[in-house]
Parts: C-alpha cells; structure tokens; sequence
C-alpha cells in the first residue's frame, strides 16, 4: 500500500536539497531530472500495485492543480 502520509526524515531539509538540485538547470534539464528522480525510485519501490496507485494520485493531484 502506498504510504501517503508525511514520511520524509527531516522534511525541510530534504526540500532545500530538492530546490537546490534544481538550481542552475535548464527547464528542459529540471524536467529530465524529475524524471530520472522518479525513474530511480520507482525501481527502488519495486512493487507494481505501489507504483500504479502513485501514477493514479500524482495525476489527479496534476489534473486538480489548476
């Protein structure tokens, strides 16, 4: 199941590491990033029925964004 409750040790840290990963970069270089963020950890989650439920969360939240 996929965890969606705030799950992240020291949260503001890892967003200022996340933000300054991104500086200097390109937006065709942010978005390649992400993906290769999100590639790397999906393979590090593994289970199929995890990833699925994350595709269908993450595109409603987008769907709902605007």
């Amino acid at each position: 199941m996929l965890n969606t409750e705030l799950n992240i040790e020291q949260v503001d840290e890892f967003y200022a590491q996340l933000i300054e990963a991104h500086e200097d970069l390109s937006p065709s270089q942010s978005h390649a990033m992400n993906a290769a963020l999100v590639l790397l950890l999906s393979n590090h989650i593994g289970k199929r029925t995890v990833l699925e439920n994350a595709l269908q969360i993450a595109r409603q939240t987008a769907l709902t964004s605007d």
